[in-house]
């Protein structure tokens, strides 16, 4: 345990929030500093005529990186919030002119998940044992050796299991999920339910490394869960373990600089180390917050290129030129009057060549996919809180290109013309494909997000919905370090640097800040913890 610190950890979202609890819990006078009025980042909250919509994160996986995270606060993940098992998991609509073929669920259940693979290709059952037998052990292989840990160590690297695994490890790096599914898999319906995940990781299947299978483990075996309230319940429940160990939170307050000051001596690797943040107040005004450790917990890319000046910048903006930005999104958030009994709580829908949907959102000169596979959420399937009676709740996500050029979204078609139109065309096609035709009529609150919101509200890098791409060259030690080269007592959590995207990898961000400061160089989680 070091010494009692002052800390200011600057972003308030779920990263932020769950580092500023922990570095609390340690005993450090910690204060957080958020831009916005609410606290969540991408995982906020929009509210109108008693619908309220999750405005980002909406799958809860890896539940024992929740468990682990609250037992180190002394609590647990019941005692914070009321998780509920979904059944189906999902379903997934096909091709590109709706009923050709029959959607098909996916449960959080092996042997039921067997039996619809086998149903919709001879054989695949049995391959499905096997791929997720290998999903299981790279998953558990990441969990006690490449997640939780800041790679600050050869143990990383050098220790019996992963050495063991070595040629495998290769072999899962360097190859293609793509390439690795279709050896396994001949039907296309298949192959795009076990390559999907790669969205969620910021990127497309030819382009992820084989590596990631794992997540199919999580979804096919492990299950999908959903926090009753909604997902800024995590949030709330982040707030309230910090503000219990005394973390101070100030919101409407804009970082605006991280504040340094020269280090003596000419053999020192860092020649600055941080001394605080200076702050724009809600009424205009600037203020300096001391701090002896500074945790950007924000965008990585505005943190450095915005924050610090150009000699102090461990990422400066030719390190973002070279790197590989994750999806944009258009969200549309609508409420719908009458039931949607076609639609699952997650829907997926994919279009037939979803190469070419990926390559116009990846490749160069990018476009907006036309048709455009999709992702549906429907809250209201399973929580009655957050739909009036008689009403749905639907999160419409679109993967567009991260272009803020694109536009912003609006309230009742009041954005830019491209996002209304990408909103438009994502709605027809769900009632078109779904069997819902009258779905555009029976719309009574819409709101749309683009691109060019991800900015304005978060300070996204280039508007993208995620954050830096999971492509080999940006996954594990690969990934932005958590720590500056250039400024003693700065370091950096959430989903730009490691261990990457997601809500389970922010919380797993926070942990790794913990260890740094606590100078604990192991290579797996504090305590051990179980896969469920």
């Amino acid at each position: 345990m070091t010494a009692r610190k002052r800390i200011v950890v600057i972003g308030g979202g779920v990263a932020g929030l769950a580092t500023a609890a922990l570095l609390a819990h340690d005993g450090h006078d910690v204060e957080v500093i958020e831009k916005n009025d609410d606290l969540g980042g991408r995982a906020g909250l929009w509210s109108k005529d008693d619908f309220r919509f999750d405005t980002g994160p909406s799958w809860w996986l890896m539940p024992e990186v929740f468990d682990h995270y609250f037992e180190m606060l002394g609590t647990s993940t019941e005692e914070q919030l009321d998780l509920v098992r979904l059944d189906p998991g999902y379903r997934v609509f096909f091709g590109e002119h709706g009923s050709d073929e029959p959607p098909i669920d996916i449960f959080g259940d092996l042997d039921r998940n067997r039996e619809v693979f086998e149903r919709v290709e001879p054989g695949a059952g049995a391959a499905l044992d096997s791929y997720l037998e290998t999903a299981r052990q790279a998953y558990d292989l990441a969990v006690e050796r490449f997640l939780y840990t800041s790679f600050d160590s050869p143990r990383a690297f050098l220790s019996l299991p992963v050495l063991r695994h070595a040629s495998t490890l290769a072999s899962l790096l360097t190859r293609s999920l793509q390439s690795f599914i279709s050896s396994r898999f001949s039907d296309r319906r298949l192959q795009q339910v076990l390559g999907y995940p790669a969205v969620f990781l910021g990127s497309s299947p030819e382009r992820t490394p084989s590596m990631y299978h794992l997540m199919s483990w999580l979804d096919l075996a492990d299950g999908v869960r959903y926090p009753k309230g909604g997902f800024t319940t995590l949030v709330d429940a982040l707030e309230r373990v910090a503000r219990e160990r005394g973390v101070v939170i100030h919101t409407g307050t804009a970082a605006t600089s991280v504040l340094t000051r020269e280090r003596p001596g000419r053999r020192l690797r860092r020649r600055a180390e941080v001394v605080g943040v200076r702050v724009r107040t809600s009424d205009g005004g600037t203020r300096d917050v001391p701090a002896d450790i500074v945790v950007g917990a924000a965008d990585l890319h505005h943190l450095e290129t915005k924050l610090l000046p150009d000699d102090l910048q461990t990422f400066p903006q030719r390190y973002w030129e070279r790197a590989t930005s994750g999806p944009g999104a258009v969200l549309a958030y609508l409420g719908v009057s009458g039931e949607l009994p076609e639609l699952a709580h997650h829907s997926l829908f994919f279009t037939e060549d979803w190469k070419t949907n990926f390559d116009a959102i990846f490749e160069t000169p990018t476009r907006i996919p036309d048709p455009a596979s999709l992702y549906v959420c429907k809250p209201s399937a399973t929580d009655d809180s957050v739909a009036p009676a008689g009403h749905e709740n639907i999160f419409i996500l679109v993967p567009v290109p991260p272009d803020p050029g694109l536009g912003h979204g609006g309230v009742n078609g009041g954005g830019d013309p491209d996002i209304e139109k990408v909103a438009d065309r994502a709605i027809a096609m769900i009632g078109q494909w779904s069997g819902v035709p009258d779905l555009a009529d029976r719309i009574v609150v819409r709101r749309t997000v683009g691109p060019a919101d991800f900015v304005d509200n978060v300070n996204s890098w280039c508007g993208g919905a995620l954050g830096p791409a999971h492509t080999l060259r940006q996954s594990a030690f690969l990934r932005s370090t958590n720590r500056s080269r250039k400024v003693e007592g700065l370091y950096y959590a959430g989903s730009s640097t490691r261990p990457g995207i997601g809500l389970p990898m922010c919380l797993i961000s926070a942990e790794l800040i913990r260890k740094r400061l606590n100078g604990d160089r192991s290579v797996g989680p504090t305590r051990p913890i179980t896969a469920s």
